[in-house]
């Protein structure tokens, strides 16, 4: 018996994954491609140099707001703190224990500026390790008052619009670049809204979508093969950044093409949190897309530069827990070929 024409051009790769689980892989892809989450159900890489995420003990997350009025001036507030006081801030906090991180963020600005609000978009994540991180949202004012001398407390002491211009001594410039972010954002949106989605995970980790593309247009996504293939999803450990996740999994599943690729974490499509249960629920998962680049500058064994050579297909797995699935759904290969090339995706930065 002749094997059938879609055999033959079927990637060896690709017979290892019926159309079914396809199918299945697909739809969850696009599901983190449109902000929604996706359940963790176990931990692939890293469990055994992760423990589970505990407020307050291992791990610490910091929620900031960024909100303008109609002159585009920002919300500001004075810092009651010894170390910083009478210096000026986002408002800005510690998520506590039970909270989620919305939750976090309309407390911080009620206790610190006075105003209720609402979250519109997260900005940017940014972290120092699976230990601190710090959830900067886009949010807007939706009722009270703003905060003055008279109700001066240990939060803060009194909070005020900035129009960015005059001075005013800040507490650290490094909310310079978030403000920014924020205007940047407000005149024109350059990823989807992203807020927490709730859902529990135990300790802090990445979903990864992780691929390869060619010249020709062609995308791959690596996969773990059991119990049946998934996205694969690795614990952030402490002694690095949370993206190194990323590249723990590419070590694992192709030693040899570790050190000849980059392993670029490009953004988040989603993130998901809950926080309820001290101790079980405090983790965060991160839905991240990551590119997997050949390093362009190749050397011999003396050490000395070689030409570089495309081979269009993605390094061989060596680890037979994974599997490449080339994606074949036209619509998805074409949003996730955008998000790689534009990376108009929730950033995630590493401060390490």
């Amino acid at each position: 018996m002749k094997p059938q024409v879609s055999d033959l051009r079927r990637k060896p790769s690709d017979m290892e994954v019926t159309e079914e689980e396809r199918r299945q892989v697909e739809e969850q892809v696009e599901r983190l491609l449109s902000g929604q989450g996706s359940e963790v159900t176990g931990c692939d890489v890293g469990l055994e140099q992760s423990k589970p995420a505990t407020l307050r003990k291992n791990v610490t997350y910091i929620v900031c707001a960024v909100i303008f009025n109609d002159q585009e001036e920002v919300l500001m507030v004075q810092e009651a703190k010894q170390d910083c006081y009478k210096q000026w801030y986002l408002p800005a906090g510690r998520v506590e224990v039970g909270e989620s991180l919305e939750e976090a963020l309309r407390r911080e600005v009620k206790e610190e500026a006075g105003f209720d609000c609402e979250p519109i978009t997260l900005l940017l994540i940014q972290e120092q390790g699976p230990q601190w991180i710090r959830f900067i949202f886009l949010a807007k004012v939706t009722g009270g008052s703003i905060k003055t001398v008279a109700a001066a407390d240990q939060e803060s002491l009194q909070a005020s619009w900035w129009d960015r211009h005059s001075v005013l001594p800040l507490r650290g410039r490094d909310i310079l670049r978030l403000i920014d972010c924020g205007l940047r954002y407000r005149r024109d949106p350059w990823h989807p809204v992203t807020l927490p989605v709730d859902l529990s995970c135990r300790h802090v980790v990445q979903t990864l979508v992780l691929v390869f593309t060619n010249a020709e247009d062609q995308i791959w996504i690596l996969l773990i093969k059991a119990p049946t293939p998934h996205l694969p999803t690795a614990a952030a450990v402490k002694t690095h950044a949370v993206t190194w996740a990323a590249n723990m999994v590419v070590q694992e599943a192709m030693p040899s093409a570790y050190y000849d690729h980059d392993v670029n974490t490009l953004g988040v499509f989603s993130l998901q949190h809950n926080g309820r249960q001290h101790g079980k629920t405090d983790g965060v998962c991160f839905n991240t897309l990551v590119a997997l680049l050949p390093d362009r500058v190749t050397r011999n064994e003396d050490g000395e530069k070689v030409e570089w050579t495309k081979t269009g297909r993605p390094p061989p797995v060596e680890n037979p827990r994974y599997v490449w699935l080339e994606v074949q759904k036209q619509t998805l290969r074409e949003k996730l070929l955008e998000k790689t090339k534009n990376t108009s995706i929730l950033p995630l930065h590493s401060l390490y």
